[in-house]
């Protein structure tokens, strides 16, 4: 197992009043070779996760409970410099945003060339034709003429792509891709997505690729992970979810993709928002408020994540199917 995040709790301090909790209680845990979705509305509390893998949290944030345990070695529990060598060597991010990632006055080879040598220990000509190679890897044309040019010569989604050739600079063991296709025309997200799967396929990596796009979930992922208000409500394989969705806001965001819309129809939606992480409801299920499916035990107590559903009454199976879930052992370990 690459990585395996058990009851992770993220706190942010506040200048004024108490700290608030963005990430509560969230398991779950991603393979070699394997792709995990991360998906939910905006405000879910998926970013956040991943910057604390990452290591990248807010000046006034912490991991402030459970583990992020990558290749046996738990991170939160490391020394700060320690975990940061760790993260440096096997941890790789890819963000929505390729061109701000960018340095806009260096070139692009040369970026991807100090990620060789800072990973690999490699001297400056070695990182050079490395780097020259990663950018042909990546899919870049003519990479010896691209490795001279410069982000703003670059359009998004060669940006993105110059990006991931930094990212995996080194054969990094995890990568976090966070909505890294979501700036791009859906021919680009594509090519995108089958480049990650490429690099994942012949690096060995792990992938945790972060969406609020079920889409291109069912292209790009092995498992997937639903979270709300800050908690994973569901765990499962892609097929099993698309299948038959336990938790009722699964239920409602497969329910509001926009080929299951009737023709002529409206397109299904799920009413309201989710709350700000400083006004989650003082008791019970976060989701309690916008679910049609919701009894007095959701709004009084907060359901554990039991057979892969955060849920108290979570939406039955069709009959006579039976559903392969996620093993739970893999999640809650």
């Amino acid at each position: 197992m690459v990585l395996r995040i058990t009851s992770l709790e993220v706190t942010i301090d506040r200048k004024k009043g108490s700290p608030v909790l963005p990430v509560r209680g969230v398991s779950f845990a991603v393979e070699a070779g394997q792709t995990l979705a991360l998906v939910g509305e905006s405000g879910c509390g998926k970013s956040m996760t991943c910057l604390a893998i990452a290591g990248l949290l807010p000046r006034r944030g912490c991991v402030s409970a459970g583990r992020v345990v990558l290749d046996g070695a738990d991170l939160a529990a490391l020394p700060t410099a320690e975990a940061a060598k760790l993260r440096r060597r096997h941890v790789a991010s890819v963000f929505q945003d390729a061109t701000g990632g960018l340095n806009p006055v260096r070139s692009i080879g040369w970026q991807v060339a100090e990620a060789v040598r800072l990973r690999q220990g490699a001297t400056r000509a070695e990182a050079g034709r490395e780097a020259v190679r990663l950018l042909g890897r990546v899919g870049l044309p003519n990479p010896e003429l691209r490795a001279k040019e410069f982000p703003h010569q670059f359009s998004g989604g060669m940006n993105q792509r110059a990006m991931i050739a930094l990212a995996v600079a080194g054969n990094p063991r995890l990568l976090v891709a966070d909505e890294a296709t979501t700036a791009l025309d859906v021919t680009v997200q594509a090519q995108i997505i089958d480049l990650i799967a490429d690099l994942r396929d012949s690096l060995g990596m792990a992938v945790l690729f972060v969406t609020h796009d079920l889409g291109l979930v069912a292209q790009s992922a092995d498992h997937v992970a639903v979270m709300y208000a800050g908690r994973v409500v569901e765990t499962a394989k892609v097929s099993d979810l698309f299948a038959a969705p336990r938790h009722p806001y699964a239920n409602g965001l497969l329910k509001a993709l926009p080929h299951l819309a009737p023709a002529g129809g409206r397109m299904a939606t799920i009413e309201g928002t989710v709350p700000a992480i400083d006004a989650l409801p003082p008791a019970g299920c976060a989701f309690a408020a916008r679910c049609n499916r919701a009894s007095e035990a959701c709004r009084t107590s907060d359901p554990e994540l039991r057979g892969n559903v955060a849920c108290h009454n979570p939406v039955p199976l069709p009959v006579n199917q039976t559903v392969n879930r996620y093993e739970n052992e893999k999640i809650m370990a």
